[in-house]
């Protein structure tokens, strides 16, 4: 399920960052140079809480030397939602911005296709695979620049970002390095370990935890799909490509009475649904929280920190569970480019061919080695056969947030185009998917559980990936923001999030009566409209992309 409001209070984080020139001298054929001249802002927002970069950033610096581009950076603070509504309302917005589907029907973003053909021929390679995917369906247009998920040379799958069961470190090595299966298993160690360690560090210990915050609220709703053996689809399963909504069913309603039984344990966090993003953040680098579901990319920051304090026993490896073992897990998937994500340029953006040259030129591999691994000497080293690497005292830098912030430019290239796969002189494009670098970089604790798993990677806890559906994924759809089937969604988000943390905090002969509320709730919801925008575009899907990638 996609995203819903949230009352908070926001503001925002102001970054000028100087990279004055003008977009010339750098390698990438027309794109990398120009007959513009003078200073050129570019602003942006973008719809994460990033920290700000420092002032005298070095990655930020060296662009500035080298192309020229001072970029005004806002990042969110509040509820993300309201933050756009403001926008929306007042019809003000950055040169650049961060992709939102409302975006698209408010007419706050202009279509792209025409600029890059034009003045983005770096970007129209590494889009061409997937030209197709990107066109909105509603009117062939390109609105966004996908950030992640367009792959070339070869893919190599070390680390995970994606969905999955997390459990500290600690508890596996205690226990004896097991393999838990299922959800029972699963939630047999977390109340195993917390009986032996009731506080941790001096704190009480928190068995498990969640987050429903702003459009933060996967963690809480898409567990059930994955312990049923679906792929991650956001708020349907798809079978024999029809999708329908899971959330009322008896798949979804096994696991809220696992969590309201854990609740009424006392091994349930009882602040999880009230809680922000920073909060949960907050909470996982605190080391007492035994587990929780939830997208790796989400809760790094966490573990960076954790890292950083030298409690790398607090942090976690992630499990496929299923219900049963009868049950194939489907949590690895393979690449996807990321529709309605990276950035789009706003009607106000005053020279939309600049900012087009600007991020084209940062798609010259030169460019993308400085963003990805940084500059060579400093940030890493290659060795006689021309791979990249890091010294130990490289890979320590890497882990400290507060060097990150003056040393590399990530709040830009999170959410900016970039290189996945590996590099045309054979390189990964980034340190932890070069295999040698991957299990050079590990530390002592993470090689010595990964040898007692007979493993060599993070995604080896995993069944491989099969072929993606053709239609895959199905939560990248847009519901087309006021239609049927976007308020269905707003008012399934609602009910869920009103009634599930009910059920899930009622005592134990409570429970059912909170579920059928539940469910009598949904009744009274148009799911058909959703389902059927769903299914709609499943199928629009398998006719458009099943012979384009």
């Amino acid at each position: 399920m996609k995203k819903m409001k949230r009352r908070a209070f926001f503001g925002s984080m102001s970054l000028v960052l100087a990279l004055g020139m003008v977009l010339a001298g750098c390698n990438g054929g027309d794109s990398a140079s120009s007959d513009d001249s003078g200073p050129f802002t570019i602003s942006a927002f973008i719809s994460t809480p990033n920290q700000a970069p420092s002032q005298d950033n070095r990655i930020y610096k060296k662009i500035q030397d080298e192309l020229g581009v001072k970029l005004d950076m806002e990042f969110l603070v509040g509820d993300l939602q309201q933050k756009l509504g403001v926008m929306i309302a007042g019809g003000e917005y950055p040169d650049l911005i961060t992709a939102d589907p409302k975006l698209v029907t408010a007419g706050a973003v202009i279509p792209l296709e025409d600029l890059i053909d034009k003045y983005g021929p770096n970007l129209k390679k590494h889009y061409a695979k997937y030209w197709n995917r990107m066109k909105d369906s509603s009117d062939g247009h390109i609105y966004w620049l996908p950030n992640y998920g367009a792959y070339s040379g070869e893919f190599h799958a070390n680390s995970y970002s994606g969905p999955a069961f997390w459990i500290q470190k600690d508890i596996l090595k205690e226990a004896g390095y097991p393999t838990p299966k299922t959800l029972d298993e699963y939630m047999t160690l977390i109340r195993n370990y917390a009986k032996k360690h009731p506080t941790i560090d001096g704190q009480p210990t928190i068995g498990f935890t969640t987050l429903a915050s702003d459009w933060r609220v996967f963690p809480l709703l898409n567990a059930p799909e994955h312990l049923t053996g679906h792929p991650n689809d956001g708020g349907v399963v798809v079978d024999n490509n029809v999708a329908s909504v899971f959330a009322d069913k008896d798949i979804a309603k096994r696991y809220y009475k696992e969590l309201n039984g854990l609740y009424n344990e006392g091994l349930m966090d009882k602040e999880a649904f009230v809680q922000n993003y920073d909060q949960y953040l907050s909470k996982l680098a605190s080391g007492r929280v035994l587990g929780m579901f939830d997208q790796h990319w989400n809760f790094t920051q966490a573990e960076d920190t954790l890292i950083s304090q030298k409690k790398n026993g607090k942090t976690y490896v992630g499990f496929p569970l299923v219900y049963d073992t009868s049950i194939k897990d489907h949590y690895l998937d393979r690449p996807v480019i990321n529709l309605n994500n990276g950035f789009g340029i706003s009607v106000n953006a005053k020279d939309p061919e600049r900012i087009i040259k600007f991020l084209d030129a940062l798609m010259d591999e030169k460019y993308q080695k400085l963003l990805s691994w940084g500059e060579e000497g400093k940030d890493y080293e290659v060795d006689s056969k021309g791979k990249f690497y890091r010294t130990p005292e490289q890979r320590q830098q890497q882990e400290d947030p507060s060097w990150k912030l003056a040393n590399r430019a990530d709040a830009f290239y999170g959410a900016a185009p970039k290189m996945q796969g590996t590099y045309s002189d054979g390189n990964a494009t980034d340190a932890g998917s070069q295999p040698e670098e991957f299990y050079a970089s590990l530390k002592p604790e993470d090689r010595a559980l990964l040898d007692a798993y007979g493993h060599k990677t993070w995604t080896d806890f995993f069944s491989p990936a099969p072929e993606n559906p053709v239609y895959y994924p199905a939560w990248q759809i847009d519901l087309i923001d006021g239609s049927e089937a976007s308020v269905a969604n707003k008012q399934m988000n609602d009910a869920s999030l009103k009634f599930l943390p009910q059920a899930i905090m009622a005592g134990t002969s409570q429970f059912d009566g909170v579920w059928d509320q539940y469910v009598n709730a949904y009744k009274a919801i148009n799911v058909k409209a959703y389902e059927d925008r769903i299914n709609e575009q499943i199928q629009w899907r398998l006719k458009n992309w099943a012979t384009s990638n």
